[in-house]
């Protein structure tokens, strides 16, 4: 169970990049999006169903890895960073390289600055709190990136 928790958690070896490996799982995240856009279409749908389907699995891989490793949130867990990126993705009225580009920077923003209420929520305990900051990290950015889309910025 220790190697599916650390594979899950670490985005099947992202969190193991020497720097910055949060940002490596953002952009897993973001290639993956872009695949099933090219491919598939359904984009926001996709997003939405993974998210929620792999929801409470990545809370179990983070408390496990970050109990394993005896840190409150190790920077190898990832998978939060891929789900947070996959939230702020589902906010894009449409699914261009600018929207694409647009949610990977402002979700790589607030993951980082972690304003207000989004630090608060990393002291949920365990692997709840290493995911929830990056949810709302993600809430954040979907907000901005649907008010861009309605405004026709991109």
């Amino acid at each position: 169970m220790k190697a599916i928790a650390f594979t899950l958690a670490t985005w099947f070896g992202c969190g193991y990049f020497p720097w910055g490996p949060g940002t490596v799982g953002s952009l897993a995240a973001l290639a993956i999006a872009v695949e099933v856009q090219m491919h598939l279409g359904g984009t926001r749908q996709f997003l939405l169903g993974v998210t929620l389907m792999l929801l409470m699995p990545s809370v179990w891989a983070a408390s496990r890895t970050a109990l394993e490793s005896g840190k409150k949130d190790p920077g190898k867990v990832v998978v939060d960073e891929v789900l947070g990126q996959w939230v702020t993705l589902i906010g894009a009225t449409a699914y261009t390289p600018v929207s694409f580009a647009a949610g990977f920077v402002l979700f790589r923003l607030f993951d980082i600055w972690k304003p207000g209420p989004i630090r608060r929520l990393e002291q949920l305990p365990s692997g709840y709190g290493i995911v929830a900051d990056d949810l709302g990290a993600g809430l954040l950015g979907a907000l901005i990136l649907y008010v861009g889309g309605t405004l026709k910025v991109y």
